[in-house]
């Protein structure tokens, strides 16, 4: 691993912790409104995906034909102004709309740099960096995020926008070989052009399937425990939410670390017993009504997870690092599971709207986790290990 790989981790590390800790600030700002609707976090969650969806056809092209630190550092800077709409009392779900569109520009820029910095035999080591750096802030950052906000919203906007700030700072000190992509004709026809060509392989199919099916999944859980926690544990302020939420997060680090020895890109196809046992914990979590039984379950979730889509983040960027640029790639695979993320966001706002019971839509949840992970499996190819099974 070189310096600039310790860069990217940094840059990567301070802006994930502050995209967790301003979900987490706007929770704890919308929970203290008595007149909140049940839709109305997740709704949040989909305002943050939308850009996602829409500037998928740019977003990927704009990494590719320019230096990727750049695209961090700009991609910070977004997201620092939507912060500060946060602080000006501007109406949430744009100024997390806003946040989403700086992340939905960082995004293929994080992804698509690593092939540049990294030889591809390092590659899922720095995907396994990567995740783990993202894992860590996801943990220090919802949990500080939702103490400091219940302290005080403006001091946790405040140190947001800083972190947002750093990590602009640090993405600009990055060095690698800039790698030029197409930047000519029709965006949208191009971006059309790229999805078939990603898409032509079964393993590719997979792989940018496999990830929109977990962060599907990981998105509805996260906001199903806010409604979960208090009806089933008695777990009412946001900080003990967040608490539960980090041992899904500790549990795919784990997962993380040992995702080089058990599953190597060269054997994909166990990737998918992860996620079929991740539904399974899903199901088995609904009915528990033990804290500490809870965050066990989570932590297993967790460590299920992290077995599943780092291997398939890892192939993903190397078929497309290989075939229509890393960040377009990365793009794609964002599209993707966005989509899911959005759809999913919404149905789970439906029936939050209309009053079902938090335990029945978890145990809902983990059948659809296993369901969903039969049809993306079906015609993946066998490994090409020698030991394939």
């Amino acid at each position: 691993m070189n310096r600039d790989i310790y860069r990217v981790l940094l840059t990567q590390f301070l802006t994930a912790f502050a995209d967790n800790a301003v979900l987490f600030t706007i929770i704890t700002m919308v929970m203290h409104q008595s007149n909140i609707e049940g839709w109305y976090i997740p709704a949040l969650q989909a305002a943050f995906l939308i850009a996602y969806i829409l500037f998928a056809p740019w977003v990927g092209r704009y990494a590719d034909s320019r230096p990727k630190r750049r695209v961090l550092f700009g991609a910070n800077i977004i997201k620092a102004a939507g912060t500060v709409l946060l602080l000006v009392h501007i109406e949430p779900l744009i100024a997390y709309a806003l946040i989403g569109l700086g992340a939905a520009i960082y995004s293929p820029a994080k992804y698509g740099i690593l092939p540049e910095i990294v030889d591809e035999q390092l590659l899922v080591k720095a995907n396994g960096w990567i995740e783990g750096s993202t894992i860590l802030a996801i943990l220090s950052g919802t949990l500080i995020g939702s103490i400091v906000a219940e302290y005080s919203i403006a001091t946790a906007l405040l140190c947001i926008i800083t972190l947002y700030v750093a990590s602009a700072a640090i993405a600009v000190s990055i060095k690698h070989k800039l790698i030029t992509g197409s930047a000519s004709g029709s965006a949208l026809v191009e971006f059309s052009k790229q999805v078939k060509g990603l898409l032509h392989t079964p393993r590719a199919r997979f792989a940018t399937l496999g990830v929109s099916l977990f962060w599907a999944a990981a998105t509805v859980l996260r906001v199903l425990l806010i409604a979960w926690a208090p009806a089933v544990l008695f777990i009412h302020s946001t900080s003990d939410i967040a608490l539960l939420t980090m041992f899904v997060a500790i549990g795919i680090a784990i997962g993380s670390i040992l995702v080089p020895r058990l599953i190597p890109m060269a054997y994909l196809r166990r990737a998918r017993m992860a996620a079929y046992a991740m539904g399974i914990v899903i199901v088995l979590l609904a009915g528990l009504d033990n804290v500490w039984a809870a965050r066990s379950a989570l932590l297993l979730a967790g460590i299920c997870g992290g077995l599943f889509v780092v291997p398939i983040n890892a192939a993903l960027q190397e078929i497309g690092h290989k075939s229509i640029g890393s960040g377009g790639a990365v793009a794609i695979q964002n599209f993707f599971e966005n989509i899911a993320m959005l759809v999913a966001s919404g149905c789970y706002a439906l029936v939050a709207g209309a009053g079902v019971d938090p335990v029945i839509t978890m145990i809902w949840l983990g059948i659809l986790v296993i369901i969903a992970t039969v049809a993306v499996s079906w015609h993946l190819p066998k490994d090409t290990g020698s030991l394939a099974g």
